[in-house]
C-alpha cells in the first residue's frame, strides 16, 4: 500500500448538491478522497463529459450522498493505491470508466476500482484517453462485440456525428461494411470522413424510406441505434432475416416486427450495469474492450474525436451545449 501524502488535503471539484440541470453544478473545496480496498486514487488529467452527467443529474441517483461529482470516463496518473492491489502502482498513467453511483472525474482526484483501469500509452494524450470510455466502449460492444460487423454486411448507424454513433461508423467501416448513417445536413461532411458511405438527413428524409431505397428494398443486416426507444422500434423494420439491432438509448418494441418472421437478434448496451448488475469479470471486460480501443487509437485506425478541451469551470456550459444533442465528437475537461 503507498503512502498517503495527502490525507485531509483538499481538492478543487465540480459539484451538485441537488438533482439539477448543468447550470447548478458549483465548483468547492472538498477533501482528497481516500482509496479503499481494491481501490486506487488518481489524480486527473482529463475527463470526458457525456449524455449521463447530464441525464443522472437531472434526476440524482438514490446511491449518491451529497454533495455528489460526476464524470464517468477518466484520464490520469495514479496517486495512491489500497489494500489488495498488487498489480498497479503510482504514478502509472491510466483510463478507466467509473460507476456512475460513486464520486466521479470532475474533480482533481478521484477512485476507481482497480479491475476497470487500462494503461494509457505514453504516445497517447490525456485528452484523447479521456474520449474513448463511455462512447467508444458503447461502440465497440456494439458493433464489434454483438452484432459482429464484417465486410459483407450493410449497417445503419442513427445518430453518427455524436459520441457513440461517431465511433460505431469508424468501427462499421473499419470492418468493411457498408455504413449509412443519420444525422443533420451539417454533419454530413464529417460523418463522410469517418467512414460513412451513404449519409440520411433525418430532419428532411423520411429515414426508413430512404434507407430502403439505399438498400434497393432489401433493408440492413445491422443497425446501431443511438436515438431512442421510438428510433429503435421504426428500425426493427429495416432489418433482414436474421438481422441485429444494438439499442443504445432505448429497448425497441419487439411487438412492432412479427413472430417467427425476420427472427430479429435484439442487443441491449448498457455499461453502467457491469457496476450494478456485473460481476468483476464483466467490470473486467470495461477494461480489455478499453485497451483495445487505445490500440486502434495509437495505431492510427481510429479518431479519438476530440471536438474541443474545456477547464473545469467550463464545463457546466459545455454540458449544456450537450444537452442540446447537437455537439460533434467528443467533449473532454482537462487539468492544464
Amino acid at each position: 500500500m503507498s503512502v498517503n501524502t495527502r490525507r485531509g488535503a483538499p481538492m478543487t471539484a465540480l459539484v451538485l448538491d441537488r438533482p439539477g440541470t448543468p447550470g447548478t453544478l458549483r465548483l468547492t473545496d472538498v477533501p482528497v478522497p481516500e482509496p479503499g480496498v481494491g481501490q486506487v486514487r488518481v489524480r486527473v488529467a482529463a475527463c470526458g463529459l457525456n449524455p449521463i452527467d447530464y441525464q443522472v443529474a437531472a434526476g440524482g441517483h438514490p446511491k449518491w450522498s451529497w454533495p455528489h461529482i460526476l464524470g464517468v470516463d477518466v484520464a490520469g496518473t495514479v496517486d495512491a493505491v489500497g489494500e489488495g492491489v498488487n498489480d498497479v502502482r503510482p504514478g502509472q498513467r491510466v483510463v478507466f470508466h467509473g460507476d456512475l453511483r460513486d464520486n466521479g472525474g470532475f474533480a482533481e482526484y478521484t477512485l476507481a476500482d482497480a479491475t476497470v483501469l487500462t494503461t494509457v500509452p505514453d504516445t497517447l494524450a490525456m485528452a484523447s484517453a479521456a474520449a474513448l470510455p463511455c462512447a467508444g466502449i458503447t461502440a465497440y460492444q456494439a458493433v464489434v462485440q454483438r452484432l459482429r460487423v464484417t465486410a459483407d454486411d450493410t449497417v445503419l448507424i442513427t445518430g453518427g456525428a455524436g459520441g457513440v454513433g461517431g465511433f460505431a461508423v469508424q468501427l462499421a467501416a473499419a470492418a468493411g461494411a457498408r455504413v449509412i448513417t443519420t444525422t443533420s445536413s451539417g454533419n454530413a461532411d464529417h460523418v463522410r470522413e469517418l467512414g460513412a458511405d451513404e449519409v440520411i438527413d433525418y430532419r428532411s428524409q423520411d429515414v426508413p424510406a430512404r434507407v430502403r431505397a439505399l438498400t434497393d428494398g432489401r433493408g440492413v443486416d445491422a443497425v446501431v441505434d443511438t436515438v431512442s426507444a421510438r428510433s429503435a422500434t421504426a428500425n426493427l423494420s429495416l432489418l433482414v432475416h436474421g438481422g441485429g439491432l444494438a439499442s443504445v438509448a432505448g429497448r425497441p418494441d419487439l411487438t412492432a416486427v412479427a413472430p417467427f418472421a425476420t427472427a430479429p437478434s435484439v442487443h441491449e448496451i448498457a455499461l453502467g450495469a457491469a457496476y450494478s448488475h456485473g460481476d468483476e469479470r464483466a467490470r473486467a471486460r470495461l477494461s480489455t474492450t478499453l485497451a483495445d480501443l487505445l490500440t486502434l487509437v495509437v495505431d492510427g485506425r481510429l479518431d479519438p474525436m476530440v471536438a474541443r478541451t474545456v477547464t473545469l469551470d467550463e464545463v457546466p456550459s459545455a454540458l449544456a451545449d450537450l444537452s442540446d444533442r447537437h455537439v460533434r465528437g467528443k467533449l473532454v475537461q482537462t487539468f492544464s
